[in-house]
């Protein structure tokens, strides 16, 4: 699949996978919203911008591979892919519902351009350092391994065992984004387990690693750019970002990190997100 650094094509995506995280989740009535949102602008970036991968066939062996460690966020992965063509808009209506391809995590036995079953925090960077180690020994050099973490994530201390695995062997094929929104479920990052300062600790691991603005593809862009020049050892991308994003009355409240909206609730986030426009006719879906 070719991809685009179209800016606004990124944004307009970006916008519809909100919409679409809002409509799946009413629809199931239970689902992640908050830390969906804060990804969107990450997760559209990647998909249109930076990886190569092709939904008609998406066991390409030199495609670049993606892990949602934050598998909780599935709502977010689900609407991406519908946006790349691995499976139909109209099935994420389905989202949790029994025998669903849509499950409540991320279940790679089920749906094509799920490359791990995740849901279990804490697990994802190791996965995909191991990936990043097994390519490298078939000689596969072309391939990046990208792994979208949680802020609160972070907490699991698994991750810095991948972390110190991974600058040990150098894997400069590996790109982690850190979707720091600040927030978990049971409130603010800080207030909980202090994760802070992100960049200076990776640093400190051996990696590179790039402060961003989480919500603003082209510096993004040239984040995920500045990633792949690096050479001899991994890099993190510290996005900030805000749970909720782009639906005013979840913006930086923690109570939606794991509550569905109602219908009138995702009636008035679907209005501010698209303003006057319906999103079929502007999104030409």
């Amino acid at each position: 699949m070719t991809t685009t650094v179209d800016v606004p094509s990124i944004e307009q995506t970006a916008r519809r996978v909100r919409c679409l995280i809002v409509e799946m989740t009413a629809a199931a009535g239970s689902g992640h919203p908050g830390g969906s949102l804060s990804a969107a602008d990450i997760a559209a970036t990647l998909y249109l911008g930076v990886m190569r991968h092709d939904p008609a066939c998406p066991d390409w062996p030199e495609r670049d591979r993606f892990i949602l460690s934050k598998g909780h966020a599935a709502p977010l992965i689900y609407a991406v892919l519908a946006e790349a063509g691995y499976l139909p808009v109209e099935e994420l209506s389905s989202l949790r519902k029994l025998g669903s391809r849509l499950q409540g995590h991320p279940d790679s036995t089920k749906l094509p351009g799920i490359e791990v079953s995740t849901g279990s925090l804490g697990q994802g960077l190791s996965v995909a350092a191991g990936i990043a180690l097994g390519l490298r020994l078939q000689g596969n050099v072309a391939s990046r391994v990208y792994c979208l973490l949680g802020d609160g994530e972070l907490q699991e201390g698994s991750i810095w065992e991948a972390a110190m695995f991974a600058a040990h062997h150098g894997l400069d094929s590996v790109t982690a984004v850190v979707d720091a929104n600040g927030l978990q479920i049971d409130g603010p990052v800080d207030e909980i387990v202090r994760v802070q300062p992100i960049a200076e600790k990776f640093r400190a691991f051996g990696w590179e690693a790039i402060p961003v603005d989480g919500h603003d593809i082209a510096a993004l862009l040239e984040a995920f750019a500045r990633a792949r020049k690096t050479v001899g050892r991994p890099t993190v991308l510290v996005a900030d970002t805000v749970k909720g994003a782009g639906v005013s009355f979840m913006e930086g409240r923690c109570e939606w990190h794991g509550v569905a909206p109602t219908a009138e609730q995702a009636e008035r986030a679907l209005a501010e997100l698209w303003g006057a426009e319906p999103p079929g006719e502007e999104a030409g879906r």
